[in-house]
C-alpha cells in the first residue's frame, strides 16, 4: 500500500505541500520524500506493514531555525515505537511486531516562526534477489557475482549521492542565510557611517563659524 500523508488540523491546515517523491516497487518498498514543514504545524504519514517485515527511517532537517525537528513512531496499538524531541538527523530500524498501519510524524509545533524543510526515506522490507536462483546451494556462476557486486556498488553510489545533495542543499541554505544577514549588517553599518560623517561636517563648522559680538555704547 502506497504512503500516505496528512496534515495535522490547526491555523495551517490549508497551507500547500510540495512532496518529491521517489518510490521503488520492487520487492521493498522504500519512499524519499522532501516537504517543508511550516512553523506550529504537523505532518504525519501512513505505511501499511506486514507482520515481520524489517524497516528503516531515515530523516535529516535540510533548512530552517537550529535544523531540529521532533519525530515520532507508532504501531497499529498506537504504542511508541520512536520519539526524539529537536533532533537534525537520525535513523531507526525495526521489526513488525503485528499487521496494521504504522504511523510516523514530524513536528514543528515547538517554533512560533520559522518554516523547516524535512527529508526521509522510509524503507519497508528488503531488497530480492538479483537473481531468483541467488539463494540456491550451488554457486553463483562468475558473470552472476560480477553483477551481484556491482549491484551493490550501485546501491552504495546512490546512497553517497542522496546523502551529498543533502548535505549540499544544507550549505546552500546556510550559506544564503549568511549572506543575507552580512547583506543586512552591511546597510546598517553604511547608515551609521553617514550619519556620523554628516555629524562630524556640522561639528567641525560650528567651531570654524564667526561669532558676531555686539558692542553698546553708554551715552553720558
Amino acid at each position: 500500500m502506497p504512503l500516505r500523508g496528512s496534515r495535522a488540523a490547526g491555523p495551517w491546515g490549508r497551507l500547500p505541500l510540495w512532496l518529491v517523491v521517489a518510490m521503488a516497487a520492487c520487492g521493498a518498498r522504500a519512499s524519499e520524500i522532501t516537504f517543508e514543514l511550516p512553523d506550529n504545524a504537523k505532518q504525519c504519514f501512513y505505511e501499511e506493514i506486514a507482520q515481520g517485515t524489517k524497516c528503516t527511517l531515515e530523516f535529516q532537517v535540510i533548512t530552517g531555525g537550529h535544523y531540529d525537528v521532533d519525530c515520532r513512531l507508532e504501531d497499529p496499538d498506537g504504542i511508541v515505537l520512536y520519539k526524539e524531541m529537536k533532533k537534525q538527523y537520525d535513523s531507526f530500524t525495526f521489526t513488525a511486531s503485528r499487521n496494521g498501519t504504522y504511523k510516523f510524524c514530524f513536528s514543528n509545533e515547538f517554533s512560533t516562526f520559522t518554516h523547516k524543510t524535512v527529508y526521509f526515506d522510509f524503507q519497508v522490507g528488503e531488497d530480492p534477489p538479483l537473481f531468483p536462483s541467488e539463494n540456491r546451494v550451488t554457486a553463483l556462476t562468475q558473470m552472476e557475482s560480477a553483477c551481484v557486486s556491482i549491484h551493490e556498488a550501485l546501491k552504495s553510489v546512490i546512497d553517497y549521492q542522496t546523502h551529498f545533495r543533502l548535505r549540499e542543499a544544507q550549505g546552500r541554505s546556510r550559506a544564503e542565510d549568511l549572506n543575507t544577514r552580512v547583506a543586512y549588517w552591511s546597510i546598517g553599518e553604511a547608515i551609521i557611517l553617514l550619519v556620523v560623517s554628516i555629524g562630524q561636517v556640522f561639528l567641525l563648522k560650528s567651531f570654524f563659524s564667526d561669532k558676531r559680538t555686539t558692542t553698546t555704547r553708554v551715552g553720558s
